[in-house]
């Protein structure tokens, strides 16, 4: 297949998952939050596969809401529906979504592999907020300039020491439910 017929292909799914996007995005203004407190922070990902995942993934867990950090739109397609039920908050910079998350009383927590403690062995507050960076370029922001930041790792023992962000996300609000049980009240 020809590079011309793989950018026309591109362009076509980049174009159905903006469709898509504008079809839900309505029905996430009447998104409740969810029961428990975390909130997670998307910095710059890829609008595709991933973000829809992730949307999933925090319906099931019962995640507050998600922060969306420079990312105009993505594809709700692989979220299954959960983006109408889980409340979306989107900011042009980081440093919005920072100030908005310590102005509520979240603990940010950027997950890194090999940086900070492990997750399961890391107390977590009922306020926390969970940041993930971009596939490829990790997070978008030099983290020593927000003093709140606080780093995590979860464990991994393969030699790639990478994990698929969705995956990781799923990850940690497993942890985060386990630690404070089936709600937050």
């Amino acid at each position: 297949m020809g590079s011309h017929k793989i950018r026309q292909m591109m362009k076509s799914e980049r174009e159905t998952a903006k469709r898509r996007f504008r079809q839900q995005r309505n029905k996430n203004y009447l998104a409740q939050p969810g029961i428990h407190d975390c909130i997670i922070v998307l910095d710059h990902l890829k609008p595709t596969y991933n973000i829809g995942k992730i949307f999933r993934s925090s319906e099931a867990f019962g995640c507050r809401e998600i922060h969306l950090v420079g990312i105009d739109f993505f594809d709700p397609g692989p979220g299954m529906g959960a983006f109408k039920w889980v409340p979306a908050v989107f900011h042009t910079e980081f440093f919005a979504c920072y100030t908005d998350l310590i102005n509520k009383g979240y603990t940010p927590y950027i997950l890194e592999p090999g940086q900070g403690p492990p997750v399961m062995d890391t107390p977590l507050p009922k306020k926390s907020a969970f940041i993930f960076g971009h596939e490829e370029f990790g997070i978008s922001f030099e983290p020593g300039l927000f003093p709140e930041i606080k780093r995590l790792t979860i464990p991994q023992y393969g030699k790639s020491q990478s994990l698929n962000v969705s995956v990781a996300a799923s990850i940690i609000l497993y942890e985060y439910v386990r630690q404070h049980g089936k709600n937050s009240s």
